[in-house]
C-alpha cells in the first residue's frame, strides 16, 4: 500500500494526512508531530482535525510538551495505561474478593441474604480499597451509623460478612488479613417473645378473618408448628407427608435436612389451603419462591394490636416454643428436636419456662403435704378433747 503523501504546516516538526473521516462520509486531516529524543527521531500521531478539533498550532504545542518532557509520548502513555491496568487487575479490593468469595460460595444458604448486606452497607464504604488500606476507624464509624438505626444482630451480621470476606481472601493468599479486630456490637440472643392469651385470642381471630390467606395461614403455620419464614418460604408439596404424618424440612438454617410431626392444626390448615400450579405450598410471584411479605404480616400484626417489636413469623415461633416449654409435657431434648436446633444450647433460652412449671408442681405437692399434716393435727386435738 503507497505511503499517503505528508502535507507540511508552517509549524516545525508538525505535518498532516488526508485521512477518512471515522463517521461521515468527507475527507479530514490527520495531524502527526515528529522530534528527536534520546537521540532517536519520534513521530507519532497528534489527533485528527474534527473528532479531536486538532490544529497545527495544537499539534505543535503538544510537539513542545513531549521535547520538554512536560507530557508523556504515545508510546509511554500506552505503556502506562497498561502497567496501571496490569496493576488494578493484581488488586484485591474489597469488592473483587466478594465477587470471588460469591463465585466459590454460590451453594451458601445465606447468600442471597449476605448479597443484600454488602451491596446495602458494605459497598460504598469498602468496595474500592484493599484489605490493608482498611483502618480500625472507619469501620467504628460504620458500627456506630447503623447501630443508630438498625439492630445489634442485624450490624453483628453485616460486620461478620465483611470479616469473612477478608478472611476468605487472606485463606486463598489474594490479601493481607485485618491487623486488628473488628468490634462487634454486644447481642442479647436470649430474648424471647411471647404472647399472653388476650394478645393471642385478638391475633387467631384476626387471621380468621384475613383477606389475605397466603399471608394468614404463613403466621398460623409458624404458630402451629415453630417453622422459621424461610423454611415457610421453600416448602413444597412433596416436602408434606400427609401419609405418615410429618413436614419434611429441606436444609434448615441448623443443618441438615429434618422432619417434624405434622399436628392436628397443621394438617387441616394445609389441606384447606388454596393450590395453585406452583409446586410450592406459599408461592411467591409466577409461582416461583416467596421472597418477602413483612408488609402483609406486620399490617395483620398491627391490626391484632401486638407490640411494635414482635416479630411477626419468629415471634410466632418463640410462642410455639414457649407454649410447649411452659406446658409442662415436653423435655428439653424433644423441644430442641421440633424447633430443629442445632444445639442444646439454643433451646436453653426456654428453660426457664419449663422450671417454672415444675416449681408450679412442686408448690402443689408441698401444699398437699401441708394440707394432709394439718388434718392430721387437727384429728389429734379433737381426740384430746
Amino acid at each position: 500500500m503507497p505511503a499517503q503523501e505528508r502535507h507540511s504546516t508552517k509549524y516545525p516538526g508538525v505535518y498532516y494526512i488526508i485521512g477518512k473521516h471515522l463517521t461521515k462520509d468527507k475527507e479530514e486531516k490527520i495531524y502527526y508531530i515528529y522530534y528527536r529524543k534520546n537521540g532517536k527521531i519520534v513521530t507519532e500521531k497528534a489527533g485528527r482535525q474534527f473528532q479531536d478539533a486538532m490544529t497545527p498550532a495544537k499539534a505543535s504545542n503538544i510537539r513542545t510538551l513531549r521535547i520538554e518532557g512536560k507530557e508523556l509520548t504515545n508510546k509511554e502513555r500506552r505503556a502506562k495505561i497498561k502497567q496501571e491496568k496490569e496493576a488494578e487487575n493484581s488488586r484485591w479490593t474489597i469488592d473483587k474478593l466478594w465477587k470471588e468469595y460469591k463465585d466459590q460460595k454460590h451453594e451458601h444458604k445465606g447468600l442471597k441474604q449476605d448479597e443484600n448486606r454488602y451491596t446495602l452497607y458494605l459497598k460504598e464504604p469498602f468496595g474500592e480499597k484493599e484489605s490493608k488500606e482498611l483502618i480500625q476507624l472507619d469501620i467504628d464509624r460504620l458500627r456506630i451509623k447503623l447501630l443508630k438505626t438498625k439492630s445489634p444482630q442485624t450490624v453483628k451480621h453485616i460486620l461478620a460478612l465483611l470479616r469473612r470476606i477478608i478472611n476468605f481472601g487472606s485463606n486463598k493468599n489474594l490479601c493481607s488479613g485485618l491487623r486488628f479486630r473488628i468490634e462487634m456490637p454486644s447481642v442479647n440472643n436470649t430474648k424471647t417473645e411471647d404472647l399472653s392469651p388476650e394478645q393471642l385470642k385478638a391475633l387467631l381471630k384476626v387471621l380468621d378473618n384475613e383477606d389475605n390467606i397466603q399471608v394468614a395461614n404463613l403466621m398460623k403455620m409458624a404458630l402451629f408448628t415453630g417453622m422459621r419464614r424461610g423454611e415457610m418460604f421453600k416448602l413444597k408439596w412433596k416436602d408434606i407427608d400427609f401419609e405418615r404424618g410429618f413436614i419434611n424440612i429441606i436444609d434448615p438454617k441448623g443443618g441438615p435436612s429434618q422432619k417434624i410431626p405434622l399436628n392436628e392444626s397443621a394438617r387441616n390448615l394445609l389441606e384447606n389451603h388454596p393450590k395453585s400450579r406452583s409446586a410450592y405450598v406459599f408461592p411467591g410471584r409466577k409461582g416461583k419462591e416467596l421472597q418477602d411479605i413483612i408488609k402483609s404480616a406486620n399490617s395483620i400484626k398491627d391490626k391484632a394490636g401486638l407490640p411494635k417489636d414482635f416479630r411477626s413469623f419468629h415471634g410466632l415461633r418463640h410462642v410455639y416454643a414457649s407454649m410447649l416449654a411452659s406446658s409442662g409435657q415436653v423435655d428439653m431434648y424433644t423441644l430442641q428436636k421440633l424447633l430443629t436446633h442445632k444445639s442444646p444450647a439454643m433451646t436453653q433460652r426456654y428453660a426457664h419456662l419449663r422450671d417454672e412449671t415444675l416449681k408450679n408442681a412442686s408448690s402443689v405437692a408441698d401444699n398437699l403435704i401441708k394440707e394432709s399434716t394439718a388434718k392430721k393435727k387437727g384429728k389429734v386435738i379433737e381426740i384430746k378433747k
